[in-house]
């Protein structure tokens, strides 16, 4: 039986690219992105077997997706969160609602992702296997940055905790944070 991906994220940059892999090594995928549009574009170009829409900063998405996802291809074995956002800006500069949008997206959207895959993955009693995308950015800094650069290696804290809270339960949770990748977002 193949595994079931569900890749928030995956229509464009680095959720295409895992979206892509993850079906030429033979698993289910479902690209979920806001537009909707994106998200089938990339399923029909890569491959992939559903295509939803998603804003990972409202949690009864996130739970409606999860839904769709097993209504259609089966239970969740592997969550990719690579959704963000990227504004830019001095933080004497930023807007609170880019400061809001920028935390809610890129680290709470991802801890919600997680809170609800990992709930399904315990049902399941099988494990599974969480990857969150984070960026270099949040190891290093970066001027005009300094709030992706928060949410992003939130997202490393918050996935070192989590792993440990669920290793027990054979779920494996892990945090890869780039440096910049060619893509349509960054070009």
């Amino acid at each position: 039986m193949a595994k079931v991906c569900a890749v928030f994220g995956g229509s464009r940059g680095i959720g295409k690219a895992v979206s892509q892999l993850l079906v030429e090594k033979g698993y289910k995928v479902a690209v979920i992105a806001r537009n909707l549009e994106t998200a089938k574009a990339t399923t029909a170009e890569v491959g992939a077997h559903l295509a939803l829409s998603c804003d990972v900063s409202k949690e009864n998405e996130i739970q409606r997706t999860f839904k769709e996802v097993e209504k259609n291809l089966g239970s969740v074995n592997y969550l990719v969160n690579s959704a963000g956002i990227s504004r830019d800006g001095l933080l004497l500069r930023m807007k609170s609602d880019d400061i809001m949008a920028l935390l809610s997206i890129n680290l709470v959207g991802s801890i919600q992702t997680c809170k609800v895959a990992i709930r399904n993955m315990i049902q399941q009693q099988g494990g599974g296997s969480i990857v969150n995308i984070g960026s270099i950015v949040g190891h290093k800094g970066n001027i005009g940055q300094s709030i992706y650069s928060a949410s992003k290696e939130g997202l490393v804290g918050f996935s070192k905790s989590l792993a440990k809270e669920v290793a027990k339960r054979n779920i494996r949770v892990n945090v890869v944070a780039p440096g910049k990748v060619e893509s349509e977002i960054t070009n």
